[in-house]
């Protein structure tokens, strides 16, 4: 389980619902990323290098592209024209502070290099639009419940 963060694209007069909705309809089909999103992402790694510190970056011919930090497990994915950030729910407290913190900064990147929105669905509202204190709660809240039914 994780905590995900989704970059759209919403046209005027598109509900949230109407774009993951037709997310998900194009989930299926496995298109090559655009140039458009090679020509971010390669403005995007530097930055989160700078960011988050070492990183892994995994590139798979023009199909996808992934960072992975392992100390905070923050993963950001470009899969066709699907872009995300996920992070486990492995942080509770002062350390989801942290971690969402950074997150959010990456998050931040990726709207300003890509021109897409992030939109948290766990909220269901745009990222922009949500306190972080509201996400921090969310997340060590969900930690903790994990936590106690399985142990760790």
């Amino acid at each position: 389980m994780s905590y995900d963060i989704y970059f759209l694209s919403r046209r005027d007069g598109q509900s949230w619902d109407e774009v993951l909705e037709a997310m998900e309809d194009t989930a299926e089909d496995s298109e090559p990323i655009t140039a458009r999103l090679l020509e971010a992402w390669d403005r995007i790694v530097p930055q989160a290098r700078t960011l988050l510190g070492e990183v892994e970056v995994t590139e798979y011919e023009q199909e996808s592209r992934d960072l992975s930090h392992s100390g905070t497990g923050i993963d950001l994915s470009v899969f066709g024209d699907e872009v995300s950030i996920t992070v486990p729910y492995w942080h509770a407290g002062d350390d989801a502070a942290v971690v969402l913190g950074k997150v959010f900064a990456l998050a931040a990147i990726v709207e300003k290099e890509t021109g897409l929105t992030a939109y948290d669905p766990q909220t269901e509202r745009p990222l922009a639009e949500i306190p972080p204190q509201g996400a921090i709660g969310l997340m060590s809240r969900i930690t903790e419940d994990l936590r106690s039914r399985y142990g760790g």
